[in-house]
C-alpha cells in the first residue's frame, strides 16, 4: 500500500501538520529511504504521567459527521466536525487511519497529529477500496473512531453529479387526468452516475411509471395520468459518495364536481337572489369561479348570465315580467367546467307589481275675492254727434255682474248704449251723444262677496263744425276728438 502524507499544497495548509516544513527540509538534505513510501504506524499520544494526587485525564469523544469531500484516481479528501467533548486538557489533534476493504490492518495516514478538520490522503492506488476512520487524541488517550459507513473506491471522478432541472419543472407540474406525463430531465456526471427515482420516499410502481435513464438524461413517463399519480417524486444522481437530488412536484387535475345546496333566496321586482355551497370535489385544483345560467319556462333554452362568479352567491337582474325562470350553476377550475350542474328546485315567478294610484292631496288655493276696480273711470268731454266710450277695469272672483248707471239710473236695454266686458275690462259706448246724454256715469260690479263702483262725468258740447267764427273751445274739442275729417277740413278753410 503506498505511503500517505499530508498535502504540501498551500491550499491544504490547514490539513497538514505544523512540523512538516522542517521534515521537508530534512528530506531535501538526505535521499529518500525505501521506508518513506509506506503508511506510518500509528503515532503515539504524548505520555504524560499524572502527578501524584491529580485525577487521570479522560479521552475526548468521537469526531462527528465524517464524510468524503472529493475522490480522484490517487487521493481522497475527508471532512468532519470536532467532538462534543475535548477533555479537560483540550485536543492534541486527530489521527486518520485507513485499511483495505476486507482486512483489519489499520495504518496511520498522518505522521503527526494536527488540529484541522479537513485532510487529504494522497499517493493512493487507483481501484482500491479503502475503509477510513478518524480518531481524536488528547493527553488522556484516543477517542472512539469515526468510521465511514461504506468503503471508498479510489477512482477518478471527472465530473461531479449534477441534475439540470428544466425551468417548467421547478414549480408544480400540472397535467389533466387521462393525458400522458412525459418528462425529460438532463443531468451530468462522469463516470456514468447511478440514477434512482422514488415517490414520497417509496419506490415507484412499475405498473404506473416507466423510467429510462441514459448517460446524460432520464425519462419519466406515465401513459395515462390519474389523480393517484399526484405527489412529490425524488430524483437522485449518485457517483460513489457524491450525490445530487431534485424533487419534482406533479399534480394531476380533473373537472370539479357540481356546486351543492343551490337555493332560491329571494325574488323581488325584476331580480332574483341565489346561494349555493362549494363543490365537495374541486378536481385537485383551485376553483376559478362559477357559471350561472337561466332558462325561462316558455322557451326552455339556457342562457349564461354570469361567468366566473368568485363568490357562492349572486343576484340576477333584468328579468322579464310575467316569465317563470329556473337556474343552474356550474363550477370551474383549470381543467374546465363540471360535467353536471346544480339546479334550483323551484321556479322564480316574476309577477307584475300591483300599483295603486293615489293622487296627492293638494290644499286648493281660494281665489275668491270681492270686486275691486284696478282702473277707474275718467272724466271726459265729447262733441255732440260723435260716438264716445267709457273704460274701466275690475277684478273679482266669482265673475261679477256689471251694471252701468246714468245719474243713478240703471241703463237697461237701450240701443244707444253698448256695454261690453272682456277679461275684466269694462267699456260703455255711447252712440252719437247729444247734450242730453251728458251727466254722471257709474260702473257697478257685484258678486256674492260684495260690490264696488266707480264714477265719471261726461260733458257733451254743441257742434261748432259749421260755425263761421269757431271759438277756441270748439277748436280744442275738434283736435281732441279727431273723429271727423270733414270738420277738420272746414276748420282749416274757415
Amino acid at each position: 500500500m503506498p505511503g500517505k502524507e499530508p498535502d504540501p499544497d498551500p491550499e491544504l495548509a490547514q490539513a497538514t501538520p505544523a512540523a512538516e516544513p522542517a521534515e521537508a527540509r530534512a528530506a531535501e538534505a538526505a535521499p529518500a529511504s525505501p521506508a518513506e513510501g509506506a503508511l506510518q504506524p500509528e503515532p503515539q499520544p504524548p505520555a504524560a504521567a499524572p502527578e501524584r494526587g491529580e485525577p487521570k485525564a479522560e479521552p475526548p469523544s468521537c469526531p462527528l459527521h465524517l464524510a468524503v469531500e472529493d475522490v480522484n484516481d490517487n487521493s481522497v479528501s475527508l471532512t468532519w466536525k470536532a467532538p462534543e467533548q475535548a477533555g479537560s486538557a483540550g485536543l492534541d489533534g486527530y489521527l486518520v487511519e485507513c485499511c483495505k476493504d476486507g482486512t483489519a490492518d489499520w495504518v496511520a495516514a498522518n505522521k503527526e497529529l494536527f488540529l484541522s478538520t479537513r485532510y487529504t490522503i494522497r499517493n493512493l492506488t487507483s481501484g482500491d477500496r479503502l475503509q477510513i476512520r478518524v480518531k481524536a487524541v488528547n493527553v488522556g488517550g484516543m477517542s472512539v473512531p469515526a468510521v465511514l459507513e461504506q468503503p471508498v473506491v479510489i477512482r477518478e471522478i471527472l465530473e461531479h453529479p449534477k441534475i439540470r432541472v428544466p425551468r417548467h419543472l421547478r414549480q408544480t407540474y400540472i397535467r389533466p387526468a387521462g393525458e400522458a406525463v412525459n418528462l425529460l430531465i438532463p443531468f451530468q456526471g462522469k463516470p456514468r452516475p447511478q440514477v434512482s427515482w422514488s415517490k414520497d420516499g417509496q419506490p415507484l410502481d412499475p405498473k404506473r411509471v416507466t423510467v429510462r435513464s441514459g448517460d446524460r438524461d432520464t425519462i419519466f413517463f406515465i401513459r395515462k395520468a390519474e389523480r393517484s399519480d399526484s405527489g412529490q417524486y425524488q430524483l437522485s444522481v449518485k457517483i460513489d459518495r457524491l450525490e445530487d437530488k431534485a424533487t419534482i412536484d406533479i399534480r394531476v387535475i380533473e373537472q370539479p364536481g357540481p356546486p351543492a345546496n343551490l337555493k332560491l333566496v329571494d325574488v323581488w321586482g325584476f331580480n332574483v337572489a341565489l346561494e349555493w355551497s362549494p363543490p365537495k370535489d374541486n378536481g385537485n385544483a383551485a376553483l376559478k369561479g362559477y357559471t350561472v345560467q337561466k332558462s325561462d319556462r316558455k322557451s326552455g333554452q339556457w342562457f349564461t348570465v354570469l361567468e366566473r362568479c368568485p363568490r357562492p352567491s349572486c343576484t340576477i337582474s333584468d328579468l322579464i315580467i310575467g316569465n317563470s325562470y329556473s337556474f343552474r350553476v356550474f363550477s370551474e377550475n383549470a381543467c374546465g367546467h363540471s360535467t353536471t350542474a346544480a339546479f334550483t328546485t323551484e321556479l322564480a315567478h316574476i309577477r307584475k307589481p300591483e300599483i295603486a294610484y293615489k293622487p296627492e292631496k293638494y290644499s286648493g288655493r281660494d281665489f275668491s275675492e270681492p270686486p275691486k276696480f284696478t282702473q277707474p273711470l275718467a272724466d271726459r268731454s265729447t262733441t255732440r254727434g260723435y260716438n264716445t266710450q267709457l273704460f274701466c277695469c275690475v277684478r273679482a272672483f266669482p265673475k261679477p255682474k256689471i251694471i252701468w248707471l246714468k245719474n243713478q239710473t240703471e241703463i237697461r236695454e237701450d240701443p244707444k248704449y253698448i256695454a261690453v266686458i272682456n277679461e275684466g275690462v269694462c267699456s260703455l259706448e255711447i252712440r252719437k251723444p247729444s247734450p242730453f246724454d251728458g251727466g254722471v256715469y257709474t260702473c257697478k260690479a257685484v258678486n256674492p262677496l260684495g260690490e264696488a263702483s266707480v264714477d265719471c262725468r261726461l260733458d257733451v258740447k254743441g257742434s261748432c263744425a259749421f260755425s263761421q267764427y269757431p271759438s277756441e273751445g270748439c277748436v280744442a274739442d275738434l283736435m281732441k276728438n279727431k273723429t271727423d275729417a270733414a270738420a277738420w277740413s272746414e276748420v282749416a278753410t274757415g
